[in-house]
């Protein structure tokens, strides 16, 4: 099979391809860009099973970043096997055709215990002690150590959160080196989501996201050049375009102030008490699974949703088969907001109530995804200050909390989820190999085929 890299450039899409991405500009010139029908929801863990997979989200299960586990009541984000994927992926078909094969699969998720032969992924510590410390899972496990020493720690505060940089993609594209340079493996999937962080902080505001778009460039560029002096192919693709967003949408809200969420009081802060619930809403950016656990209130609560200002479509059953999201992971109801307006995870009434983790980074213990995680207060008179005695505390080993995270949702300005009629904000596919590209627009299922066929070339 020919070498192949997959670059997925999180959040790339036609308009933002110019005058400052002059790399990327020039070697797309030289070949093809094709823009990409996506999914619903258009959201990284459903896209990239879909792409992976060559399968729909009521096939592979993977209908959000995050869902409702029925068995055990709770709402779970951000898993991390790939068992979760219930299709075959691109590399076991690869392995079929051909024994020799071999995949590098550096941060695109679910890349725990899979059947790829080499596998980068983020996983912090947690010790008991309450701390949050960077760290990696790989596999081999060997990996692990050895690429941290050479590279230095993984960078888990650039990689997500108010410090988020251009530090974290660099060092994910410098760990796709390492790994080429040690196991030379035939398809090697690298994830950079540089964009996705300034993309949805300001939308599509030119002078905002100048900078990052720039340093994207520079780093697809040095990638770029890299494997090709390995005669490797280049692929890359995005998962989605962001598209500006003007209104925040508290759909649990909704629910509690109509009686249908319970929440469970500790230590003054409020906790959404799902499996008490008689409905509730797993917010993921433009879409939300909305589960009923009493089927007597799916039509009140689908009259709710459908009264509610920026939502703009409300999927029943019928609905969720044609969306092809009709799993039994899947909410009851599933919401789906306009193209300017996105959903909160918000349930508490009161600002004084909200549990204590609203205010940190804390991407699995909050019920929904949360972007406002990228700004720091903007109310806090010396927000540095603040974060380097949190800090100290840590040092000196007592519990702390790093409590710098607004509740301010009216902050996010870019949001993706829904999908986009516009082709020039939608998710693209770029080679140069144009003998493989025939056709003018490919669905998202067509990414796993199309990557097959450079692997055959």
């Amino acid at each position: 099979m020919q070498k192949t890299v997959v670059i997925n450039v999180v959040g790339l899409s036609p308009n933002l391809i110019g005058e400052n991405t002059p790399f990327l500009s020039a070697w797309a010139a030289k070949g093809q860009i094709l823009p990409i029908k996506p999914i619903l929801p258009a959201v990284t863990c459903s896209v990239q099973a879909t792409y992976l997979t060559g399968k729909l989200p009521n096939e592979h299960g993977i209908v959000a970043n995050g869902w409702y586990f029925r068995d055990d009541c709770e709402i779970k984000f951000w898993r991390q096997s790939n068992k979760l994927v219930q299709s075959p992926k691109i590399w076991e078909i690869a392995k079929s055709i051909d024994p020799d094969f071999t995949c590098a699969n550096l941060f695109w998720w679910y890349n725990m215990y899979s059947s790829v032969d080499y596998a980068i992924t983020p996983r912090p510590m947690y010790p008991a002690d309450g701390r949050k410390l960077p760290d990696i899972y790989t596999y081999p496990a060997n990996i692990r150590d050895s690429i941290q020493s050479d590279l230095g720690q993984f960078p888990l505060f650039n990689f997500w959160g108010p410090n988020t940089s251009i530090v974290s993609s660099e060092w994910i594209a410098n760990s796709a080196k390492w790994i080429e340079e040690r196991y030379k493996p035939t398809l090697t999937l690298i994830y950079l989501p540089h964009l996705d962080y300034c993309l949805q902080k300001y939308g599509q505001d030119k002078q905002q996201i100048q900078k990052d778009v720039q340093e994207i460039d520079a780093i697809c560029g040095d990638l770029i050049n890299y494997y090709q002096a390995r005669n490797t192919q280049v692929i890359i693709l995005s998962e989605y375009g962001i598209t500006p967003v003007s209104q925040a949408v508290d759909l649990n809200r909704v629910l509690r102030n109509n009686g249908l969420i319970t929440v469970r009081e500790e230590l003054g802060r409020e906790l959404l008490d799902a499996g008490a619930s008689i409905a509730f809403a797993v917010a993921d950016h433009q879409i939300a699974h909305v589960y009923v656990n009493d089927p007597v209130y799916i039509p009140k609560v689908r009259e709710l949703l459908e009264k509610t200002e920026g939502v703009a479509q409300v999927l029943d059953e019928e609905g969720k088969q044609a969306y092809h999201l009709n799993h039994p992971r899947s909410g009851e109801l599933v919401a789906i907001a306009r193209s300017d307006a996105w959903f909160t995870y918000y349930y508490w009434l009161d600002d004084e109530k909200a549990p204590d983790f609203a205010r940190t980074v804390d991407i699995h213990r909050k019920p929904g995804y949360d972007p406002v995680e990228l700004f720091l207060d903007p109310q806090l008179k010396f927000p540095k200050l603040k974060i380097a005695s949190k800090l100290l505390q840590k040092k000196l080993g007592f519990r702390y909390l790093m409590d710098v995270i607004p509740l301010d949702a009216s902050l996010v300005r870019g949001s993706h989820g829904c999908v986009t009629n516009s082709p020039s904000e939608g998710p693209i596919f770029i080679s140069q190999q144009t003998h493989l590209m025939n056709e003018e627009l490919i669905y998202a299922t067509d990414v796993c085929s199309l990557i097959l066929q450079h692997l055959k070339a």
